[in-house]
């Protein structure tokens, strides 16, 4: 037996009572890999023969996980610039090359810090997919931390802009979508996916298909009952979605179309900028003003952080005010 041969045998039989079958396997190709012929015995999976097939892999990857349409777009310009830069094989990929596409994305003020960590998220998660499909043996984006950035406080609806809003519309569909939005603060994506069927009027409430396939119940009050039966039943379609577009031939609304109505009522009507995520986070805002336990809030927005929570509420400086008053002082 040749002496290198003899070699990986002792350490494999000594190594044997310590490990499982697998981690002897992974040993056995290890000691082959380094002392013997390295092309009868490679440690990296070599499926993918370019950055494009394995983008392509991860990405289908992802919407088997139940991301978006929009989540899985925003994945692939990300990765793909991310990609065209480096101009090398993701499995020769350094910490130092992720730093060094991550500075030139700061520099000049182009971008800002949060845009940026979102770009270092996502990179993070494709090379934590490409270490667990045994590709590289290790994320090299492991090494690099949260980028820090200032965090400011985003303004949520006043009371007097929600009546505005609601005034300002000019159809019955406008009037719903807004008390909808406003007293459930569901998801943009999750209203557009849902169907006359989903809704439960008598107790006010409905079931709304979240990010990965999720669902959870969500509910209403008496405002958005009456205005949506008043939608439901002026409508002459038999278009299953309960939101539809304004003329024939009726289509489901979607996610541009939302965004594009409130924007418009936001620019007419209050003279501010309006988007669906605004009213998610003015709901959040409310209900732990108000007293809601913060696990209850969770649970509401369908979040499996309760982080994510703390991130979207922001407590009003007079309620903190009148706390510190009432407990502390």
């Amino acid at each position: 037996m040749h002496e290198k041969q003899f070699i990986i045998k002792e350490i494999e039989r000594l190594m044997a009572p310590e490990l499982c079958a697998e981690q002897l396997s992974k040993l056995h190709s290890v000691l082959g890999h380094c002392l013997l012929d390295s092309a009868d015995f490679p440690l990296r999976n070599t499926k993918f023969d370019t950055n494009e097939q394995v983008l392509d892999a991860f990405l289908s990857a992802k919407s088997v996980e139940g991301c978006s349409i929009r989540t899985i777009g925003y994945y692939s310009v990300t990765l793909s610039n991310f990609a065209e830069a480096l101009s090398k094989p993701f499995i020769e990929v350094t910490t130092d090359d992720v730093r060094e596409y991550l500075t030139e994305c700061q520099r000049g003020g182009r971008v800002s810090n949060v845009t940026v960590d979102n770009i270092r998220r996502i990179i993070s998660s494709l090379f934590s997919w490409l270490e667990t499909e045994d590709i590289v043996y290790k994320s090299p984006v492991r090494r690099i931390k949260k980028i820090r950035s200032l965090k400011s406080v985003k303004p949520v609806i006043s009371d007097e802009s929600i009546e505005e809003l609601r005034d300002g519309c000019r159809n019955i569909r406008d009037l719903a979508i807004i008390d909808i939005l406003n007293s459930t603060g569901m998801r943009v994506g999750e209203l557009v996916k849902l169907n006359r069927p989903d809704i439960d009027f008598e107790n006010r409430e409905c079931v709304v298909r979240g990010k990965g396939g999720k669902e959870r119940r969500v509910y209403f009050d008496a405002r958005t009952k009456i205005h949506l039966k008043a939608y439901l039943d002026a409508r002459a379609d038999s278009n299953p979605a309960l939101f539809v577009s304004l003329n024939t031939p009726y289509k489901r609304l979607e996610i541009g179309g939302v965004e594009s109505r409130l924007r418009e009522l936001g620019n007419t009507v209050v003279k501010q900028r309006i988007h669906p995520h605004k009213f998610r986070r003015t709901l959040a805002t409310r209900a732990i003003d108000k007293g809601m336990p913060i696990e209850q809030v969770q649970v509401l927005l369908g979040h499996s952080k309760i982080e994510t929570t703390l991130c979207y509420a922001m407590v009003d400086q007079q309620n903190v005010k009148r706390s510190h008053h009432k407990f502390i002082s």
